[in-house]
């Protein structure tokens, strides 16, 4: 009778995993397992600890209704996974396949320890369509978005899977099985749910409220009309792909599916160069300034720019920030405090239930300046942007306290005495004293949006 070992990384699921599904056609009995390894970024954040944690019981509860379980080991990933297939009597290990550098090694590491005893698969299902089969004439990634999304539009997508009816494990592995005993972990107090039935439920709820009006609505930062299932991707409780096939042909579905090209196109390119989680792109030989008052403003949101503050402020109640507010306050560090966009990653990676590497880090440096964007001097000026996406300042009111009295217009720059009044701090720089400063040094180009 044989056996095959399903290691689970971020496709936490039974829908359209191709990983699972081949363990189970290939093989008499499977056993699924999730290795914890205290080496991974994860381990630094709460968030996505808690998340993990949630999403993990979800999917044990998901295999033992098809008749399985989940393991859980934790230790050194490698080797807990080869301790794994010698205990129980595998043949082959399947995995899905992952772009970071760390994903990456992981993964050869593995090959190389299995040697000839056990046959190494991987298998899709990160993005919708994997790194390496849409590629440009004499590279091995797309460096500018816009070919890539035509190229990505005409390439064939995996059809999603079914999940299994039913899961054989073996009867003496299913006593290991279960959730487990977990610590407590000290999250935002308002970070989402994990899991993929709660994925799947966000996903459905949204598409019947909120697809339509997408491509109007998806920069209006009171409204919160984004989906909010970006961390159900990263963690993989949905599958990107099966998202992208039920909702591609939908009203308001071309303009969400674009959102995924860009997540795909950023996950290419890290597994072009896995370097660029802490290297730029196009490096400026920038000079950044040492201002730990700066970064630390900016960090608790007490910079005296509201909509900066409102969304530094949402990070840590929800380990969420909205994608346009997250453009504005990464231009406010990288460009009114020329703060390094590594720092500021690293602070969103530690709150950020979404938190990933490949969107992450590529997105600060599109903003930055030192990334895949065209225009390496783009500045948001954080009142305009205020004022164009939040209008009413109801976003701000929610975030901000302080200015829970203030009505629009004076709540995008309260004057003085309003700041007085309400406890609300003056602002650490003046935003056209910073930019002059920062033109004077990246050179002439910028201009204000």
């Amino acid at each position: 009778m044989s056996t095959s070992l399903v290691v689970f990384t971020r496709d936490l699921r039974v829908r359209d995993n191709p990983a699972l599904v081949e363990a189970c056609d290939r093989s008499d009995t499977v056993v699924p397992l999730f290795v914890d390894d205290d080496r991974l970024p994860i381990a630094r954040s709460a968030n996505r600890a808690r998340f993990l944690d949630e999403s993990l019981t979800d999917l044990d509860g998901s295999l033992r209704e098809r008749g399985a379980g989940l393991v859980r080991r934790s230790g050194r990933w490698v080797d807990t996974v080869l301790q794994a297939a010698t205990e129980f009597g595998v043949s082959d290990i399947h995995l899905a396949a992952d772009v970071s550098g760390y994903a990456q090694q992981r993964e050869r590491d593995l090959r190389r320890a299995a040697g000839a005893r056990y046959e190494v698969v991987t298998h899709p299902g990160v993005t919708v369509v994997a790194p390496g089969s849409v590629t440009p004439a004499g590279g091995d990634a797309f460096k500018v978005f816009t070919p890539y999304h035509r190229r990505w539009l005409e390439a064939p997508w995996r059809r999603p899977l079914p999940p299994p009816d039913s899961i054989v494990m073996p009867e003496d592995v299913r006593r290991l099985t279960g959730p487990g005993d977990h610590p407590a972990h000290a999250a935002s107090t308002e970070v989402v749910a994990g899991g993929e039935t709660e994925g799947l439920r966000r996903l459905k709820a949204w598409t019947r409220r909120g697809l339509a009006g997408y491509p109007s609505a998806h920069d209006d930062l009171a409204a919160d009309a984004t989906s909010r299932i970006s961390a159900h991707l990263h963690f993989g409780c949905l599958s990107p792909g099966q998202v992208a096939s039920r909702l591609r042909e939908r009203p308001g579905g071309a303009e969400f599916v674009r959102q995924l090209c860009w997540r795909d196109f950023f996950h290419q390119l890290l597994w072009s160069r896995p370097e660029l989680s802490t290297t730029d792109y196009r490096s400026r030989d920038d000079r950044w300034n040492d201002d730990p008052d700066g970064f630390d403003a900016w960090r608790t949101g007490q910079t005296g720019y509201p909509l900066v503050d409102a969304a530094m402020n949402q990070l840590r109640r929800e380990g969420f920030i909205h994608n346009r507010a997250r453009m504005v306050v990464a231009s406010f560090l990288t460009k009114d405090l020329y703060i390094d966009w590594r720092l500021g990653a690293a602070h969103f990676m530690e709150h950020l239930v979404d938190g990933d590497v490949a969107n992450n880090q590529l997105n600060w440096q599109w903003t930055a300046g030192t990334g895949t964007d065209t225009n390496p001097h783009r500045i948001l000026n954080p009142i305009r942007q205020s004022e164009r996406f939040d209008p009413s300042g109801a976003y701000i009111r929610r975030y901000v306290p302080e200015l829970a009295g203030v009505s629009a217009p004076g709540i995008h720059w309260p004057a003085e005495d309003v700041r007085q009044r309400c406890g609300y701090p003056a602002p650490i720089v003046d935003h056209g004293d910073a930019i002059a400063a920062y033109r004077a040094v990246v050179g002439p180009a910028a201009a204000p949006g």
